[in-house]
């Protein structure tokens, strides 16, 4: 494991012990189920060189900064709603010495409505939500011929069953679906979903609407 890594498990253990971020706590295991697990997009996805990428629910930073630690070209949005994450990753941003990396604290229904609206190559989710409400959240982010990119469990076959209207509805069509195992770490479903039309502008800030729509599935 690199000196990065090493910093970032010293920090989100140092962390977890004010607030909440992560259940996993040994060292190993945060290496294959944070690290190892949020690499695994980079061996499934093709992104380029130079290329935007959203996490929305980052959380402790998964899959958001292992991704750019490894990958420093690819210009980085962390978003979480919760302020003490937010200090979080300011902080180990700083102290692994990123740059091009934003921090930014929004809801993601709130914030789709300005200039990142459809201004990403790729938007990420990793564990967050159920996948048709993440299309709903993170398709509105993502320009037209790029990627959201969902990283869930192993047993998800009648959730993306249940997200493919939804996935349309917001201009999106699912691409590819890659099943994986980690090491001692369970089975993994990364969803790739491509952008092929705007998103309607009514979504996703009408969460009301938005709700309405996906309780009719």
């Amino acid at each position: 494991m690199s000196e990065q890594f090493e910093v970032y498990t010293k920090l989100l253990l140092e962390w977890n012990e004010k607030f909440n971020l992560t259940a996993i706590t040994k060292p190993e295991e945060i290496e294959v189920k944070h690290y190892l697990d949020s690499l695994t997009l980079l061996e499934y996805a093709d992104i380029p060189q130079n290329a935007k990428l959203i996490d929305i629910g980052t959380g402790a930073g998964f899959p958001g900064v292992p991704i750019k630690i490894t990958r420093n070209d690819i210009e980085l949005t962390l978003m979480d709603s919760l302020n003490k994450r937010i200090h979080f990753l300011r902080e180990l941003t700083a102290a692994l010495s990123l740059s091009g990396v934003t921090v930014l604290h929004a809801r993601a229904e709130e914030a789709a409505g300005g200039e990142l609206r459809e201004a990403f190559d790729f938007a990420v989710s990793r564990a967050v939500a159920e996948l048709g409400l993440l299309a709903f959240y993170d398709l509105a982010y993502v320009r037209v011929g790029g990627y959201f990119l969902a990283m869930k469990g192993g047993n998800c076959e009648e959730e993306i069953l249940r997200a493919r209207e939804p996935i349309k509805r917001m201009g999106g069509e699912i691409a590819d679906i890659f099943k994986f195992e980690l090491p001692k770490g369970g089975s993994r479903t990364i969803i790739s979903v491509g952008k092929i039309r705007q998103t309607p502008s009514e979504f996703p800030k009408n969460k009301g609407l938005l709700m309405k729509y996906l309780k009719k599935r």
